[in-house]
C-alpha cells in the first residue's frame, strides 16, 4: 500500500461525503488529510504502524485511527458506509468536466441518475437543463465533457504536452496584434502529467487573436470562443484527446494574469490570504488596494509588494515555499548541466554509436559523458556478457582518445539481482569509470527467500563500485505503479554509503519524482540528472529532469552533473577508496 492509495481513500471518502450533503467542515477535514499524506515523502503507512502518523499536519486521533484501520484490513468503515448508499456507477460521474460533487448528489437525488448513461440519457432529453443551477449552458458544457472524458482518459505526460504547448504558442506569437505569449497552468510547474494546456497572451484584440486561435491546423473541437477566451482540443497519437486554454489580457495586467493562471491553487490561496492581511486584493487583473492597481505588470512586481522573494514556478505548490524561500538564481537550470551520466548504445539497445553519443553531446557544450549499455542479465536490451563488456570497455576508451573536447568515461547501467549482487563481478566494475545499479526485473515484494527492493537498492548502494542508482522507483508513468520501496530507509543509506539517486529525466519515467529530490535534497544526498537516452534525439529530455530536480528545490551544488569532471572523478573515488 502506497501513499497514492491513502490519498485516493481519502479524496473519495470527502467527494463521497459532499454527494450525500455533508457538512463542509468534515469534508474539508478529509480534503486536507488527503494533501497532507500526497505531499508527504515518507511512507504514512509505516507512520501509522509505528504510532507517529499524528506528526502529520491536520491527522488527529480519528483520522489516525482510519488510516491504521485501512492498514491493518484494507478499507475503512467510513467509506464502506458512505459506498453503500449509491450505485457503483454514480461517484465515477465526477471525472466529468463540469460535474463536481455538488451536481452529481443533485442528478442523483431530482432525477434519479445512477451513472454515465443515465446521465447521457437526462441531457439528451432536456430534463437535466430544467434543474435549478443547470440551465443550457452548463449542460453544454457536461455534456462536452463527458465527449472529452470518453476521448482523453486520462492525463498527459509532460514530455507529450510541452512539445505541443510550445508549438501552439509559437503560432499564437506570430499572430498580428500579439505582445507576448506564454504557458501557464501546471504544465510551466513542471508537474509530471498535465490535465490541459494553459496558454496566456497579452493583446489589444483578444476577439481576432481567439478567432485566428480555435482555427488553426490540427484544432479537432472548438470548446469556447470569446472575446478574452479560447478553448480547443487536438488528437494525439493515442486518439486521445488535449485541451489548449488560451487567454488573451491586456499587456499592463500580464504578470498578475500570469501568476494567477500558474497557479497553484493553493499557493495562490496563500498569496491572496497575504493580500488579504494587508487589506488588498489579489486577482488575475493585478493587486490592487481599493480601486488602484499597485502591482501587476510583472510577477516578480507582485511578490516584492507582498514582501516575498520571487517563487520560481516549480516550486509554487504549497509545499513551504514560503516557509523556507528560495532565491530563483539558486535552482539548477539547463545551463548548469555539464554533462550526461547515462546513456545507451548500439553495443545494447540504443539507436546510436558511440561516436554518434560523443559527437551530440560536445554539440550540446558538454565535458564529460558516461556511457551506460545494459549488463548481461537484461537480455531484453541486449545486455553485454562479461565478453562484450571487456570489447565494449576498450572500444569506450578509444573513441574517448579519437574525440577532442570532451571525456568519455566508461560505464555501465548493472541490474541489481534479486539476491542484492551485482550482474558483473568486481574486476570488471573496477574497470568502469562510472557505475549506475538499476532494477530491471523482480520489481515485487520480494519474500520466500528473495529480497525485497528495498533490500536489493540497500545492497547495490554499498557495494563500492556503485556510483548512483537509476531510475530508483522503476516506474513508467501512466504505465507501471512504483516499487514498493522504503524511499527514507534508501535516502539514508544513499547518505552513508555516497550513492548518489539518479533523475530519470525520461518523460516516461521522472524518477526519482519530485517529493523523493526533496527527501533527498533534505538528506544531504546528492543527486545526478541523466536522459537515460538511447538516440541522440533523446539528449533533448535532460530538461523535464531539470523541472523535475527544480520541483524538489535542487541547486547546483546538489546536482553531479554540474561538478567539474575533476570533482567528478574525485567523489566517484571517494567512495571507492572507503
Amino acid at each position: 500500500m502506497s501513499n497514492a492509495d491513502l490519498v485516493r481513500i481519502f479524496e473519495r471518502i470527502a467527494d463521497l461525503m459532499e454527494i450525500d450533503g455533508a457538512d463542509r467542515f468534515r469534508i474539508n477535514s478529509y480534503r486536507r488529510v488527503a494533501r497532507t499524506i500526497k505531499d508527504t515523502p515518507t511512507d504514512v503507512a509505516e507512520m501509522a504502524r509505528n504510532g507517529d502518523v499524528t506528526d502529520l499536519q491536520g491527522v488527529g486521533k480519528g483520522t489516525a485511527e482510519r488510516i491504521r484501520q485501512f492498514v491493518d484490513t484494507g478499507h475503512i468503515d467510513v467509506l464502506v458506509q458512505l459506498e453503500a448508499k449509491f450505485p457503483p456507477g454514480l461517484p465515477a460521474l465526477l471525472d466529468i468536466p463540469g460535474m463536481g460533487p455538488k451536481k452529481v448528489g443533485l442528478v442523483h437525488r431530482e432525477l434519479g441518475v445512477t451513472g454515465l448513461e443515465d446521465l447521457k440519457k437526462v441531457a439528451a432529453s432536456g430534463k437535466l437543463a430544467e434543474l435549478s443551477g443547470m440551465g443550457v449552458a452548463s449542460v453544454k458544457k457536461i455534456s462536452e465533457g463527458i465527449a472529452f472524458l470518453e476521448s482523453s482518459g486520462g492525463r498527459t505526460p509532460l514530455g507529450i504536452a510541452l512539445p505541443i504547448a510550445e508549438m501552439f504558442a509559437d503560432r499564437v506569437r506570430a499572430l498580428p496584434g500579439v505582445d507576448r505569449v506564454e504557458i501557464a497552468g501546471s504544465l510551466r510547474r513542471g508537474a509530471e502529467t498535465i490535465g490541459d494546456v494553459d496558454l496566456l497572451c497579452a493583446s489589444g484584440e483578444g476577439a481576432a487573436i481567439v478567432r485566428q486561435f480555435t482555427e488553426f491546423d490540427g484544432v479537432r473541437r472548438v470548446l469556447a470562443a470569446g472575446d478574452t477566451k479560447g478553448s480547443v482540443t487536438i488528437e494525439l497519437a493515442d486518439r486521445r484527446e488535449l485541451q489548449i486554454d488560451l487567454r488573451v489580457v491586456e499587456t499592463d495586467a500580464f504578470g498578475a494574469a500570469w501568476q494567477y493562471f500558474t497557479g497553484s491553487k493553493e499557493h495562490n490561496v496563500r498569496l491572496r490570504e497575504r493580500a488579504v492581511r494587508r487589506k488588498w486584493r489579489l486577482n488575475e487583473y493585478g493587486l490592487y488596494h481599493e480601486k488602484r492597481r499597485i502591482a501587476g505588470e510583472s510577477e516578480s512586481d507582485i511578490y516584492k509588494k507582498l514582501e516575498l522573494s520571487f517563487v520560481p514556478p516549480e516550486l509554487r505548490e504549497d509545499r513551504g515555499e514560503f516557509d523556507r524561500p528560495s532565491d530563483a538564481a539558486d535552482l539548477v537550470t539547463l545551463k548548469d548541466i555539464r554533462g550526461d551520466l547515462h546513456m545507451h548504445t548500439v553495443a545494447s539497445d540504443g539507436k546510436c554509436t558511440i561516436e554518434a553519443m560523443a559527437c551530440a553531446a560536445k554539440e550540446r557544450g558538454y565535458k564529460f559523458i558516461a556511457i551506460c549499455d545494459h549488463s548481461k542479465s537484461s537480455t531484453i536490451a541486449n545486455g553485454l556478457t562479461i565478453e562484450r563488456m571487456k570489447k565494449h570497455i576498450r572500444a569506450i576508451r578509444k573513441v574517448d582518445e579519437a574525440i577532442e573536447g570532451i571525456a568519455i568515461l566508461v560505464g555501465c547501467e548493472c541490474d541489481i539481482l534479486s539476491d542484492g549482487s551485482m550482474d558483473y563481478p568486481d574486476d570488471l566494475l573496477a574497470q568502469c569509470d562510472w557505475v549506475v545499479g538499476s532494477i530491471h526485473s523482480a520489481m515485487g515484494k520480494g519474500g520466500s527467500g528473495k529480497l525485497s527492493p528495498t533490500e536489493r537498492t540497500i545492497a547495490a548502494m554499498e557495494h563500492r563500485y556503485v556510483c548512483a542508482i537509476g531510475h530508483p522507483t522503476g516506474r513508467l508513468i501512466n504505465r507501471r505503479a512504483p516499487m514498493d520501496l522504503d524511499m527514507q530507509t534508501i535516502v539514508k543509506t544513499a547518505k552513508r554509503t555516497g550513492t548518489m539517486l539518479e533523475i530519470n529525466a525520461s518523460w516516461r519515467r521522472l524518477d526519482l519524482k519530485d517529493l523523493h529530490v526533496r527527501l533527498a535534497l533534505d538528506a544531504g544526498v546528492v543527486l545526478t540528472i541523466n536522459t537515460d537516452a538511447h538516440h541522440t534525439d533523446q539528449f533533448a529530455q535532460m530538461r523535464y529532469g531539470i523541472m523535475t530536480a527544480r520541483r524538489g528545490g535542487a541547486t547546483v551544488k546538489d546536482v553531479a552533473n554540474c561538478l567539474t569532471l575533476a570533482s567528478l572523478r574525485k567523489r566517484i573515488a571517494k567512495k571507492r577508496d572507503s
